[in-house]
């Protein structure tokens, strides 16, 4: 680590202008005020800590969801600048804190390198924050400040003496600005990981509060063990090859690995930015790579029956690689930072991967006779599946765009208004086309499954009927040399199935097959997914429509309101209208979190006595006096407990518990870390809060305006159930398991309109979990996709079979 602290101080802070536009266009800044958005704030945060790593600083930074879905990030730097500003004369923290643009970044002596140190990122995440508060722990004293949606409210004051040393900034997102109010860990710790990976040697821990999970990462193999990490569901095909140097004070890093799959898997990175679309450090790259390899084939390396040049693609097949550069003044497009602009750095990085991939490979024969058989197989592939191409092209397979009998065409030729439903069999192909607006909506069924891309040469792809029929439709041509999203003649591609299994499964075939061969129809938001309603409620001559069975449940309780009130008698409370729906659909979620619980084995009685308890976190269990009462209550309401424990671990008390209520819960239960702090207790320990008023039975059901004596109940999911009964009286309730059972005028009524339907656009927000997925998913390991099935098996509520 730099122990060179002395330099860096109030006059390395630079200021462009202010922070006002910040709150008004806040989309400007972090790119939305939803999900992605909101976990940007403490992106920017951890970045300014990343870059003190970066400059020698620092090697450990800390992340803390708080359970009031606040953050704190903390670091050993040097911490944020303390002193008076030459200009501004206020401290300059303050200075960072509250100018846009303000920070060392801009210093080439304070940051070599920097991925937007103290800049526009933490002013814009004080601006967009309810409450920050920042401590600075800087040459033995501890310096502390508040700030409320950008606008200080303390000044800076010393706070006492301190050996730590580096910045801690504690901030809530501004309700007022954004749309969600959960921070979801793994969506942080996705990104924290791949930091880690991209700075060997710095430790980064996680920790959330709310569910007491916490990961640390730490990676001394930096980007070689990314690249590793990116191959552990594939076979490799030898050892990742690393190559780092410096080129006019550029860093550059390149990790290789081939494994036996047929796709590429390239990430590059600048400063840490992790530029998915690219730029002038990935060109070089791709440039070197074939370059160097074909040099080395063509040097007799090469077999002599191999006709077809070995392209770009070929040296690329199976490739997993990581590029990433550090540079002084990186010149990114828009804050959110995915392309890297740079020109001069595209012969850098060529010149030296260039020198040292060739000397690797003459040094290593054995690994580059791999690479080459690998290049030499793609270029056969290629060159078959390109004959392949012309003779269907010749037989006018891929060129007639009419498809008779298949394509429904529209009628307008402007491809931003024109969309293409694929559509499952011919029978729900046959409502779709009867039921569409000829005008603007295309139709294609889809007869069967489509071929597993995930498992297939680009050859046999081409050999798939199903798959020309949709290449043929969307007229964008085939194969990487002819490919072009530009030439799509639909803005809108709609996948259609069935809500069973096979729907399912035709839905994810196609889903693999966008995104391994046309990646640029989810980037540029082309691709969506049809939702059906799964229910259909008659009621006289009505009928309405219903997306799921929380919609549905919705519906029903609400028409059970209309009629019926509830009396609490022992809280004498009376519900009713809105407040009475308001309580059921809090009890419903309720009741839904119990059942996932006692899917695991938890008898729901068991966890109304923890929540009667008022068992909320880890510290009641470190309590003896409150495991002895709690192992009391459990045996008073009829549960044997089996042994209380001490876990060494997680350093509290378990308690097994068997329940002998029903036989399907005679298994004893451990009651202790694992369930308090899953995300189904917590909810149960949320809902019970809301509904502890009311919930004290019995509870009596009055029929308004009706002599009818009350329905007298003694448990609330109980109560629930019978509502939901109640309401179910004079209506029928008809689930859908096919598009072919609705309608033409059903199917355009309820999925096709433009104005009533519902969507869902198929979008990737984590380009390394989502290849995994569809690795497990899709590709041919079967032990992976075994756990997968088995992990998350408890979390199906409805399976169709």
């Amino acid at each position: 680590m730099n122990e060179n602290f002395d330099n860096y101080d109030a006059s390395s802070i630079d200021v462009l202008e202010g922070l006002e536009p910040v709150r008004l266009r806040p989309s400007m800044y972090i790119g939305n005020v939803d999900v992605a958005g909101f976990h940007h704030l403490v992106y920017e945060v951890v970045d300014n800590s990343i870059d003190e790593a970066m400059a020698g600083y620092c090697d450990r930074i800390q992340v803390t969801i708080h359970p009031d879905n606040s953050i704190s990030v903390e670091d050993n730097g040097r911490g944020i600048p303390v002193d008076i500003h030459r200009t501004e004369n206020v401290p300059a923290v303050e200075v960072v804190l509250t100018k846009l643009h303000a920070g060392g970044k801009f210093d080439n002596d304070s940051y070599k390198v920097s991925g937007g140190l103290h800049g526009v990122g933490v002013s814009v995440v004080n601006a967009l924050s309810k409450f920050l508060e920042v401590e600075i722990y800087s040459k033995g004293k501890k310096y502390y400040q508040t700030y409320e949606r950008g606008i200080k409210t303390s000044e800076l004051k010393m706070a006492g003496d301190t050996d730590k040393r580096g910045t801690w900034i504690h901030f809530i997102p501004d309700d007022q600005i954004f749309t969600v109010s959960e921070f979801n860990y793994d969506i942080l710790s996705r990104r924290l990981r791949e930091l880690a990976f991209l700075n060997k040697g710095v430790t980064i821990d996680i920790r959330d509060e709310r569910f007491d999970k916490d990961d640390s990462y730490c990676y001394e193999g930096g980007i070689v063990s990314f690249v590793e990490y990116l191959n552990k569901r594939h076979t490799a095909l030898h050892e990742p090859v690393f190559i780092e140097g410096y080129r006019n004070d550029v860093n550059i890093e390149v990790a290789i690995q081939y494994n036996g799959t047929y796709k590429e898997n390239i990430f590059s990175f600048a400063n840490n930015i992790n530029t998915v679309e690219g730029g002038f450090h990935l060109i070089g790259f791709k440039a070197a790579l074939t370059r160097c390899i074909n040099q080395y084939a063509v040097n007799g390396n090469l077999p002599k029956n191999l006709s077809a040049k070995i392209s770009g693609d070929d040296v690329r097949e199976g490739l997993t690689a990581i590029i990433s550069v550090r540079i002084k003044s990186p010149q990114f497009e828009g804050q959110t930072k995915t392309k890297l602009g740079n020109s001069e750095v595209k012969g850098l990085v060529e010149s030296l991967v260039n020198e040292k991939l060739s000397t690797f490979m003459e040094e290593n024969p054995a690994v580059a006779r791999k690479i080459i058989e690998k290049a030499v197989d793609a270029a056969r592939a290629r060159d078959a599946a390109k004959r392949a191409r012309d003779l269907a092209r010749n037989k006018g397979a891929l060129i007639d765009s009419t498809l008779p009998g298949k394509l429904a065409e529209c009628q307008i030729s402007d491809p931003e208004e024109r969309e293409l439903f694929l559509v499952e069999g011919d029978s729900a192909g046959g409502s779709a086309k009867q039921g569409r607006d000829r005008k603007f909506q295309a139709i294609l069924p889809l007869r069967g499954k489509i071929l597993n891309v995930e498992k297939a040469r680009f050859d046999k792809i081409l050999r798939s009927e199903e798959i020309k029929n949709i290449i043929t439709a969307l007229g964008t041509g085939v194969g990487k040399e002819e490919y072009n999203i530009d030439k799509i003649r639909y803005h809108k591609v709609i996948i259609m199935t069935d809500a069973d299994v096979d729907g399912s499964h035709i839905r994810t075939l196609l889903l693999t097959f966008f995104y391994r061969q046309m990646p640029e129809l989810v980037d540029k938001g082309y691709l969506y997914i049809a939702q059906p309603p799964l229910f259909k409620i008659g009621k006289g001559k009505s009928e309405s429509y219903m997306q799921d069975e929380n919609e549905l449940n919705d519906y029903i309780l609400k028409k059970s309101c209309e009629k019926r009130e509830v009396r609490v008698v022992n809280g004498n409370i009376v519900l009713k209208d809105h407040e009475l729906f308001i309580f059921l659909c809090n009890l419903a979620e309720y009741d839904a979190a119990i059942a996932k619980l006692e899917n695991r084995g938890y008898h729901a009685s068991i966890i109304e006595i923890l929540l009667q308890s008022d068992v909320q976190d880890k510290y009641f269990f470190q309590d003896r006096t409150n495991i002895e009462a709690l192992k009391e209550t459990f045996e008073s309401k009829g549960h044997t407990v089996e042994m209380v424990s001490w876990n060494e671990e997680d350093e509290l008390f378990e308690l097994s518990v068997r329940s002998e209520k029903q036989s399907k819960f005679d298994k004893a239960v451990i009651i202790g870390r694992s369930v308090i702090y899953s995300s189904d207790f917590q909810k149960c320990l949320l809902l019970h809060k809301k509904l502890i008023t009311e919930d004290q039975p019995p509870f009596e059901v009055i029929i308004k305006e009706s002599d009818t004596p009350p329905v007298v109940l003694e448990d609330k999911r109980v109560l629930l159930r019978h509502l939901l009964e109640d309401g179910k009286k004079g209506i029928h309730i008809q689930r859908y398991k096919g598009l072919g059972e609705m309608n033409p005028e059903q199917l355009w009524q309820t999925t096709m309109h433009p104005d009533k339907r519902n969507l869902l656009k198929v979008t990737v927000e984590d380009a390394v979990e989502s290849d995994e997925i569809f690795t497990i998913l899709m590709g041919d390991e079967v032990e992976p996709r075994r756990d997968f099935i088995q992990n998350n098996a408890l979390e199906v509520s409805t399976l169709d079979i």
